[in-house]
């Protein structure tokens, strides 16, 4: 079977890039999501719950900025001035992967009080929920079609049909 180049990189050097490219970062936004909602439930902005949602969303933002820049330099550079993508799902699970950088870094510069410092907690945490939520989006689009034979989606080219006069 083939395999997109997305579960390739889960599956080799076990377990550590299980550990590296997809435990790590779920887990700091599984950490976000889950304490982000008990804060807006509870509309505390302060207190042990808070600091664990913060440092979880700073960390995450940070980390995963490192884990873009070294896939984008070792993988999808390389793979691409090569051609050797692996069809259409293949390309979508490795950019939807990388898209999380997105909103992990929108949730770590909102934590740092680079964007949205004008806004009040609640505003701020809303946005930072949004942000959370596009991340959720893009990381499963990425397991799904990671998971996905890669030709699969390529159907082969149309055959002509030939002219058909009227």
């Amino acid at each position: 079977m083939n395999m997109t180049h997305y579960m390739e990189l889960l599956a080799v050097d076990q377990p550590w890039n299980l550990l590296i490219y997809m435990a790590v970062p779920v887990i700091l936004a599984e950490t976000v999501a889950i304490t982000e909602l008990w804060i807006l439930h509870q509309r505390r902005y302060d207190g042990p719950i808070v600091a664990v949602n913060r440092a979880a969303s700073i960390a995450a933002g940070v980390y995963f900025a490192g884990v873009f820049l070294w896939l984008l330099a070792k993988a999808v550079v390389p793979i691409t001035l090569s051609g050797a993508w692996r069809g259409p799902a293949d390309v979508v699970a490795v950019a939807a992967y990388l898209a999380g950088v997105v909103p992990l870094g929108a949730i770590a510069l909102i934590d740092l009080g680079v964007v949205a410092k004008d806004r009040d907690p609640h505003a701020r945490m809303g946005l930072h929920a949004f942000w959370v939520a596009v991340f959720l989006v893009v990381a499963h689009v990425a397991m799904i079609f990671g998971m996905l034979d890669p030709t699969i989606l390529t159907g082969g080219a149309p055959q002509p049909m030939g002219h058909m006069g009227h």
